[in-house]
């Protein structure tokens, strides 16, 4: 399924990065949202890692047995 770009300086690029990687203008575009999908996906991965190990860190502390005071949050955030 084709679609149209309308930006001039969008072809412009994508004629650029076609040009650079020797490939015609379908995968150029093709690579580059690749690319770019793969990059996002390592980027949350990376984030999920951190949270996970910030998590199992927080976890692994001893519960105190206190309770929150809600009265004290109710206050504090004017509910």
């Amino acid at each position: 399924m084709a679609f149209h770009v309308r930006r001039k300086e969008t072809d412009e690029i994508v004629r650029r990065y076609a040009t650079r990687h020797r490939v015609g203008v379908t995968d150029a575009v093709h690579k580059a949202v690749e690319d770019a999908l793969k990059r996002d996906e390592d980027e949350i991965a990376e984030r999920l890692k951190k949270m996970r190990a910030t998590s199992d860190r927080v976890s692994g502390r001893p519960r105190t047995g206190l309770k929150a005071d809600k009265a004290f949050f109710d206050e504090m955030y004017e509910d």
